[in-house]
């Protein structure tokens, strides 16, 4: 009797300790998606500023860039990745025609606001990149553990999904550079 209450005992702090775990990864997953997003909105800051600083070359190109910004998508913690995605795509999108626009004026891409703004652009750039990479690692870990046996059993009775990862769009493997 003494030895069944023991090992009822250890599979509750197991199963307890288990879901305690899994609470853990979820909540870092949460962090890592909600650190894209305010990467990604700073992001979208730096590139409001370039618009700005492009205002007297195009007022056509500004006035489109400022109605991409005005629909943009917002992201927060609770978007899919595919919502993420078409995010990016948006992003890529505004920042080609920006390039673009320098191309056309190079005194635009010789001043040094246009400079300042794109290492700005370029660093929020780093810091998604950072923050997607540090996803999908939160994600290979609670994929991971969501599988091992036994604690696919507490995961089970969660109702634990597994979590997708971020890809490389085609979009961004053909993104402009503005060096």
């Amino acid at each position: 009797m003494i030895i069944a209450i023991i090992i009822l005992v250890l599979v509750g702090l197991w199963g307890v300790t288990t879901y305690n775990g899994f609470v853990s990864l979820i909540e870092r997953l949460k962090n890592s998606k909600s650190q894209i997003a305010v990467q990604m909105e700073s992001r979208w800051d730096a590139l409001t500023n370039l618009i700005s600083a492009t205002e007297k070359y195009s007022d056509y190109e500004k006035e489109t860039l400022e109605e991409v910004i005005k629909n943009r998508k917002q992201v927060t913690i609770n978007s899919s990745l595919d919502e993420i995605q078409k995010a990016e795509d948006q992003f890529a999108s505004a920042f080609g025609k920006i390039v673009a626009l320098a191309e056309a004026y190079p005194d635009l891409k010789a001043s040094e606001v246009y400079k300042k703004t794109m290492d700005s652009v370029n660093k929020y750039e780093d810091n998604v990149r950072y923050a997607r990479m540090t996803y999908n690692d939160m994600a290979t870990k609670y994929n991971r553990a969501r599988r091992q046996v036994p604690k696919n059993i507490i995961a089970s009775i969660m109702g634990l999904e597994e979590e997708n990862y971020f890809v490389l769009s085609e979009n961004k493997s053909q993104m402009p550079s503005w060096k």
